[in-house]
């Protein structure tokens, strides 16, 4: 499309920057980049994917071997060099971010900053007993750091798998790298072991899109009754398998409470515990990139007018 101008209207292009801003100097079409609340995230499993039972993989009744070290997820969460993936892989379309909820502004926290820091991770794996073994790679009552890491296939996404890797064999852990094809991973074909609610690995990235300004249903990801099984046909939205009362907790408080202030409180504590917790580790708030014909005109008003101050965090992000 933005080759050729032949087509008016592309959506979703997850490319990165660079071949968009040359693809733009053609003179063709154009990249809108259109604020949102969709975040690109690493998952941690919870539940044990490689332990089958009563004819289930991740079933509630294992826990994840290693993952549920609290230690290693915080470890893990200080290998992911987010500054260099927003700069070098999605540059405007990505914006780098310690929060899963990034927008509307009113729902954002102000408590989490992330940090990337290889040495700090080692210490903390040190600290809880990892030891470096003679290949490198840290291991504790004969369990190794050793996980498969998996995403769909597109070319952002191996390249932020490869900068994560990297990082985390400077830490003494192994990851093994495992790209599906989009169409297996996002499908709804629950007989196929690749699906991403299934989450039949230990770690897992892609982006979850937040569909509606209120982040209600949004937030409904670390639900306790949400968890993703094969009872419930893989259908859950809580793919993690994290559990926390206290979310659970503040979620039913949210679905009642009135005051939007309030209410706008609970969502924050709710973003903090699970970003706090490390059950998962945001990489880049993600807005929407659609591709243009110059021929097509923005109107210039009637616009709500929060768009456009998202347009402008963005910008100064």
């Amino acid at each position: 499309m933005l080759q050729s101008g032949e087509i008016d209207y592309a959506w979703n292009l997850q490319v990165e920057d660079e071949i968009l801003v040359r693809l733009e100097t053609g003179g063709k079409g154009r990249a809108n980049i259109i604020p949102g609340g969709d975040i690109e995230f690493i998952q941690f499993n919870f539940t044990d994917p490689w332990t089958e039972v009563d004819g289930e993989r991740s079933s509630l009744k294992t826990k994840h071997p290693i993952l549920t070290d609290p230690a290693v997820r915080e470890a893990f969460a200080l290998l992911v060099d987010r500054a260099s993936i927003q700069q070098f892989i999605y540059g405007r379309t990505g914006i780098a971010t310690a929060n899963f909820v990034n927008n509307p502004s009113r729902f954002r926290s102000a408590a989490n900053k992330f940090e990337f820091n290889i040495d700090k991770a080692n210490q903390i794996l040190d600290k809880a007993g990892w030891a470096k073994g003679t290949d490198g790679i840290r291991a504790k009552d004969g369990k190794k750091l050793k996980f498969v890491y998996q995403t769909s296939v597109n070319q952002p996404r191996q390249k932020t798998q490869a900068i994560v890797k990297q990082a985390a064999q400077k830490a003494g852990i192994d990851l093994e790298l495992k790209a599906i094809t989009a169409s297996v991973f996002f499908s709804s074909d629950f007989a196929n072991p690749d699906v991403y609610t299934k989450l039949f690995s230990d770690i897992q990235m892609y982006t979850t899109t937040m569909t509606q300004p209120d982040p209600e249903l949004f937030m409904n990801q670390y639900v306790s009754w949400e968890m993703s099984t094969k009872e419930n046909k893989w259908q859950g939205r809580n793919v993690t398998r994290w559990r926390s009362d206290e979310y659970d907790k503040a979620y039913r408080a949210a679905q009642v409470e009135l005051d939007p202030v309030k209410r706008a409180a609970l969502f924050i504590r709710m973003n903090d515990l699970v970003i706090q917790d490390r059950a998962i580790v945001p990489v880049v708030a993600r807005p929407r990139v659609r591709a243009s014909n110059l021929k097509l005109k923005v109107p210039e008003s009637g616009w709500d007018s929060d768009f456009w101050a998202l347009q402008d965090w963005y910008r100064e992000a």
